[in-house]
């Protein structure tokens, strides 16, 4: 296919995307030489993106609507299918039928094993085909569900569009690809760019080929430090999800690809919710954040005080209901003893999504005459005060009478709790309120706790506690 023909091709596709949905057949009509209908639509589908089409089912193509993507999601309860097929051929092409039996068995068993050893103890970890299919068997399923969690929170306030130029750094096996696909309508228009250097993207590339025809996938074998995204290119979302804690520099490398970042556009950081990786990712958060100012937090973690900045350790994580056990890890398993180890249907994960046009998931600014500041706590050691504070954790107090919830205003250099002691009907938000929310406290009791060295903010039948909704 000659440029000239290609461009007569756009160019009748741009007329008539304006007049009715654009068939492929009534196209070669007006090309010289009359190209077969199925190149023309292969070219078309090459050209989607530059043109604003979406392809749909009948193989016509009309162009993608502006308005921005309709929350439908009601969470993830299990990996699909599909998906799974796909890495479970991988696994029989390698290894044949019995691949979760005998040495193959053995060898996979072992290799996650060691996974979730070295990440434990934060040791590098190199992406081998075999270390690939293992990462793949235990996290494909919980990288699928996190995304999709953390996409919706943009996705409330209307601020992710239905044509998204994505960038996902450190793309993995494809669980977030993957999660990304089936949180967007069918009707989206994507171009999705993964970077990813390792044998991890051989399983990528296999688990993708089964996501729709308007999600169009190139797949770049290149290092986060070492990808150049391109002068003027620009992304919607930029991703990493599951890298940070693998970079050297992760501070210099996420600062550098916010400059490809949209001036509308998110960058999502996501990270296990482990004390190491989670911390890790808040040192990265705070760095490009308060200390270069390049960036500013859209959620969870709100600066709610101008000019002050957190800094204590910065460890809270969310947690989202158990997935079903996919059926490639129960057989996994199964054939190990069946002792659970191999089964990972765990939701649990930090994040940070950043922004460099101010928007914030929920706008408030503190005022100084109406509640206290964190980073003044001290001065209301067994006082009552009233303060405003966002939620970041589930209960803490497993097993426990009274629930805690780490909270933070972003002035804080210790961690604060919010300890329940008496549920009332007045201060029922602390429960009820999800991960990130922001809360309203009137007349809640600061002690200092020794143990924890961390200040309590008692909640009891004195406290009245709101949810400070976000603007829609």
């Amino acid at each position: 296919m000659t440029d000239e023909r290609r461009e007569r091709i756009r160019e009748n596709a741009k007329y008539l995307r304006n007049v009715r949905p654009v068939d492929p057949g009534e196209v070669a009509e007006y090309v010289e030489g009359r190209p077969h209908p199925a190149v023309v639509r292969r070219i078309l589908r090459e050209e989607a993106f530059s043109l604003g089409l979406v392809e749909r089912e009948d193989g016509t193509f009309e162009p993608v609507s502006e308005e921005a993507v309709t929350p439908t999601f009601r969470g993830v309860e299990s990996f699909p299918t599909e998906y799974a097929r796909e890495l479970e051929d991988l696994l029989v092409e390698r290894f044949g039928a019995n691949w979760q039996r005998d040495e193959s068995g053995d060898r996979l068993r072992e290799t996650i094993r060691k996974l979730k050893e070295d990440y434990f103890r934060n040791n590098p970890v190199e992406y081998d085909g075999l270390a690939a299919l293992g990462y793949a068997l235990y996290h494909l399923p919980d990288n699928y569900a996190v995304v999709q969690y953390v996409l919706h929170e943009l996705a409330e306030k209307g601020l992710l569009g239905r044509k998204l130029r994505i960038l996902d750094v450190g793309a993995g096996v494809g669980g977030p690809a993957l999660g990304v696909h089936d949180y967007l309508p069918d009707e989206a228009l994507v171009e999705y760019r993964a970077v990813e250097p390792s044998a991890a993207a051989e399983v990528f590339d296999r688990v993708v080929s089964a996501t729709g025809r308007n999600f169009h996938t190139t797949l770049v074998r290149e290092t986060a430090e070492g990808f150049d995204p391109g002068e003027g290119e620009e992304y919607d979302l930029i991703l990493f999800a599951n890298v940070l804690n693998e970079l050297d520099d992760p501070e210099a490398v996420v600062g550098r690809y916010l400059e490809y970042l949209a001036d509308d556009g998110a960058l999502v950081a996501i990270e296990p919710a482990d004390r190491e990786t989670a911390i890790g990712l808040r040192e990265v958060e705070r760095a490009l954040v308060d200390d270069a100012g390049v960036a500013g937090v859209y959620s969870p973690t709100l600066r709610l005080w101008p000019g002050e900045r957190p800094t204590d350790r910065g460890w809270s994580f969310e947690v989202k209901p158990d997935l079903a056990v996919p059926h490639f890890q129960r057989r996994l398993d199964e054939a190990g003893g069946a002792t659970g180890e191999f089964v990972n249907v765990d939701v649990q994960y930090s994040y940070a999504i950043l922004r460099t046009d101010g928007e914030r998931r929920v706008e408030f600014t503190g005022d100084p005459e109406r509640s206290a500041k964190m980073a003044e706590m001290d001065r209301h050691v067994t006082r009552r005060i009233d303060l405003v504070a966002v939620k970041l954790s589930r209960s803490l107090a497993e097993g426990e009478r009274n629930p805690v919830f780490k909270v933070s205003d972003g002035s804080e250099s210790t961690d604060h709790f919010a300890v329940l002691t008496t549920e009332t009907g007045l201060n029922r938000g602390l429960l009820e309120a999800e991960y990130g929310d922001l809360l309203s406290f009137e007349q809640v009791l600061v002690l200092w706790n020794d143990d924890e060295n961390a200040y309590n903010l008692v909640v009891d039948e004195d406290t009245v506690v709101d949810r400070i909704p976000a603007p829609v």
